[in-house]
């Protein structure tokens, strides 16, 4: 590999909601690694404004990730933040007010390539109008270094939709590709229904799934259940990165979705990050837990 991110390094990602090799994503990954290295960082779930007894650190957490990721010996080459970027407020000036306090949290970040799609709590009030006049588009695509990135919104219809519109969208942007591509797709909820009476599904992911599958190397990334979670659709790896705020309990496990009481003696156990280390010629895929 070009450069070595050590152990140490990982440790010092206190909170974040992801750590994520290029060279990693699967079974193409190693083929990529050989030509073009590089990682990024994803961070999710920060619902910066919330305050609660889940996290009473919820002032600081947002904070510990940035200082965590400019700590980095080597720093990644982009950040995608994939939703919930604030909690939810009913007061347009308070979610406004919220929303340019994180785009100044994160403008500290050393990496100037930091992308963004919302979440529910950014976008649901009202079709995500306030959240594009911040931060830009919902969905978008770019490439870098070999792999094709998309990005979607599945939250700024409040039914949970892609919608048409998009769906149209993401089928033209990938029809260019060869079926070989290697291809990352971020989202706020799961395309795939895990847990519906929770909200953990999109209502027309299967459609968006649909328009994956030809492709043969595809990854799904997302945050919204606010835990590590692996999938499969078909070929179609799917993998949820632990929040920055509390996690929840795994789906369907209690009546209600309730956030895990605060620890004081582990306060920040549920959150953490996903890393992955050089092995030999390959990489080791290892997730830590904040303890």
């Amino acid at each position: 590999m070009s450069f070595e991110i050590n152990r140490k390094d990982f440790f010092k990602l206190a909170g974040l909601g992801g750590v994520v090799f290029a060279s990693g994503l699967g079974r193409w990954g190693r083929a990529l690694a050989a030509e073009q290295d590089f990682f990024f960082v994803q961070m999710t779930d920060s619902h910066w404004g919330f305050e609660g007894p889940p996290n009473p650190e919820a002032k600081t957490t947002l904070k510990r990730g940035v200082a965590a990721v400019n700590a980095l010996e080597h720093q990644p080459d982009f950040i995608m933040f994939t939703g919930d970027l604030t909690h939810a407020a009913d007061d347009d000036q308070e979610r406004r007010r919220r929303m340019m306090e994180f785009k100044t949290i994160v403008a500290d970040l050393k990496v100037k390539d930091v992308r963004f799609i919302p979440g529910e709590n950014d976008a649901g009030l009202d079709n995500g109008a306030m959240y594009k006049s911040l931060f830009g588009p919902g969905n978008y695509s770019f490439d870098h270094k070999g792999v094709h990135f998309v990005a979607l919104d599945n939250v700024s219809d409040p039914n949970g939709l892609i919608g048409d519109t998009q769906l149209q969208w993401l089928q033209a942007d990938l029809a260019k590709l060869d079926k070989s591509q290697p291809i990352v797709v971020f989202a706020h909820r799961p395309l795939f229904p895990l847990y519906p009476q929770w909200d953990w599904a999109t209502t027309d992911g299967a459609k968006a799934i649909d328009i994956l599958t030809p492709y043969r190397n595809v990854t799904v990334f997302y945050g919204h259940i606010h835990q590590e979670h692996h999938h499969m659709t078909g070929a179609i790896m799917h993998h949820a990165a632990e929040s920055l705020i509390f996690p929840f309990p795994l789906a369907g496990s209690q009546p209600k979705r309730l956030p895990v009481p605060w620890d004081p003696a582990h306060p920040f156990k549920g959150l953490g990050f996903r890393s992955v280390e050089a092995e030999g010629t390959g990489l080791k895929p290892v997730t830590n837990s904040i303890s």
